[in-house]
């Protein structure tokens, strides 16, 4: 308990007299503190006892003498000290209604009582005071310890703590999402400051803030956990009031402790990275049986019920549907996001998701159907929703395009086994070309599969490629010596026949044959080869709707 006013007065040995603010006699004892100056508020820091003689103050002149009362009492001062019998053989009668006026305690100080005894017992009682908090936090660092040793780990953590600050704790994963709270109720309150945790852990760690419940009257206390550039976890305390210093003892060991569950789980989880991409290797080498040999117990169940390959690549934000490379930098982050998700999804069901980072890219094995799997679906849509809110820009053929999903692409591979695996990888990284090409943040396999090939010419170098090819039909028909693209786009639509296409385009079938001599020569190549014919519709169809068609 801090020293208070009336700890003082009923302090024996001081034979203090309270003159004035008997109703605040309760308040907290900083420091007590001798000074004669008229102004002394430049050397006060708030919670102070303030001793005086009333050597330069004119105590008996009201005016002056409420100004001082006034200006001290703003200042933060808790009270007034007087000593009888020095300056004044009385308490002035001035200074007493303007300590009265202003509420501020006042006491009488007797002559035999010198002011360094007052100051020496708030000093014990600071000290004292002090010793019991930091015994009570070194407590509570051993309590803390033992329960984080425990079966239960950071749960058993949380609820020692809760206890301790009489308040609540939660606990978050690297993804953000709520891992442990204790009492039970305390989960519903820390998924409310879902959008405050992840702005700390956008910080670098370690990192605090404090956050007020606009649903609620407790203050909370956020910490980010871990040691390195991205945070780990993010621990929440909340209390009634402000944490005094054996909480915030407590505090501080449990965010250490947390620290090092973290760090020491980073390491393993490092360790069975590096065994993932072993056993990665192996699969895509063509080797299940050594694969599933050197997975054991860790991924040996994930490769033993179909599975779904997943490749990812973090991207620049701004990129178009026309498909660039990955970009590291800040996009990187995203791939670190999107482990996070999966592997915080796949801990709370129990399956296992083995993660490998390679270069700019992310392979993930996920169970099909499975929780990591709905989590990197989850993550691609919120990813969908954010670019689908950006304005839309112009691209290069001045159409208006949306801007790359931030940061993400995502290719998933049909579910698959252990026998397949590089199949499976060839399937995502399809999907991954695709997913950049269009601009969407995750595309299936199968999606690509049951689908059109023609979306997939919606690409600059495409374009370029098609109109290249048909240039010099289109300026023919431009100097009005025939429609030759038209009569290309009909002949080919009915397969060459004759009499089919030439209907079509109203003309005699010999009208067409001659036409489709010309387009021979102009191109110089013949409609006779199959590879010509599939060249020239896929330059009609990757043209479709251009001027002149």
């Amino acid at each position: 308990m801090p020293h208070t006013l009336a700890s003082l007065v009923n302090h024996t040995a001081l034979k203090l007299t309270v003159l004035a603010g008997e109703g605040r006699l309760e308040v907290p004892v900083r420091w007590a503190h001798a000074s004669e100056l008229i102004d002394p508020v430049p050397y006060m820091e708030g919670g102070e006892l303030l001793l005086i003689t009333a050597l330069k103050l004119d105590a008996q002149d009201a005016e002056a003498t409420r100004r001082y009362v006034r200006r001290v009492a703003e200042a933060g001062v808790v009270g007034l000290g007087f000593a009888v019998g020095v300056n004044y053989e009385g308490v002035p009668q001035a200074l007493v209604e303007a300590a009265a006026e202003q509420g501020l305690p006042l006491l009488g100080v007797p002559r035999r009582t010198p002011f360094i005894a007052i100051s020496k017992a708030v000093s014990a009682a600071v000290a004292a005071d002090q010793y019991r908090a930091v015994t009570a936090g070194f407590e509570a660092q051993r309590e803390l310890t033992r329960a984080a040793l425990s079966a239960e780990g950071p749960a058993e953590l949380l609820a020692r703590l809760a206890a301790h600050l009489d308040g609540w704790a939660a606990l978050y994963d690297a993804s953000g999402a709520v891992v442990a709270a204790a009492p039970d109720w305390a989960a519903r309150r820390a998924a409310r400051l879902a959008d405050d945790v992840g702005r700390l852990r956008e910080r670098p760690a370690p990192a605090s803030s404090v956050v007020s419940d606009t649903d609620g009257d407790d203050r909370v206390e956020l910490q980010s956990l871990g040691t390195g550039r991205r945070a780990r976890g993010v621990l929440a305390v909340g209390t009634g009031a402000p944490l005094g210093t054996a909480e915030r003892y407590a505090v501080h060991s449990a965010v250490a402790l947390l620290t090092l569950t973290t760090e020491r789980s980073r390491a393993l989880q490092d360790a069975e990275q590096r065994l993932g991409a072993a056993v990665l290797k192996m699969l895509l080498a063509g080797e299940p049986d050594h694969a599933r040999a050197v997975a054991g117990r860790l991924y040996g169940g994930l490769l033993d019920a179909p599975f779904r390959m997943v490749v990812a690549e973090a991207v620049a934000g701004d990129e178009q549907a026309a498909g660039g490379g990955a970009s590291g930098g800040g996009a990187s982050g995203v791939l670190d996001g999107l482990a996070d998700a999966m592997d915080s999804a796949a801990a709370r069901t129990g399956e296992a998701v083995l993660a490998v980072p390679d270069g700019g890219r992310l392979i993930v094995l996920v169970a099909d159907g499975g929780a990591a799997a709905d989590a990197c679906a989850a993550y691609a849509a919120a990813a969908e929703a954010r670019a689908a809110a950006q304005p839309r820009s112009p691209g290069r053929s001045g159409r208006a395009e949306a801007g790359h999903p931030e940061g993400v692409a995502v290719g998933l591979s049909a579910p698959t086994g252990p026998m397949a695996a590089a199949n499976a990888y060839r399937q995502a990284e399809q999907a991954l070309s695709v997913a950049r090409r269009r601009g969407r943040a995750l595309v299936e396999h199968e999606d690509v599969a049951a689908g059109s090939v023609l979306p997939l010419l919606a690409d600059d170098a495409v374009r370029a490629f098609a109109d290249g090819l048909l240039r010099a039909l289109r300026e023919h028909d431009a100097r009005g010596r025939g429609d030759l693209v038209a009569s290309l786009r009909a002949w080919l639509a009915r397969h060459g026949q004759w009499d089919a296409a030439a209907a079509d385009l109203g003309v005699h079938r010999h009208t067409l044959r001659y036409r489709m001599r010309r387009v021979e020569e102009i191109l110089g190549r013949s409609l006779d080869d199959a590879d010509v014919r599939m060249e020239l519709w896929l330059a009609l169809k990757a043209t479709s709707g251009a001027p002149g068609e």
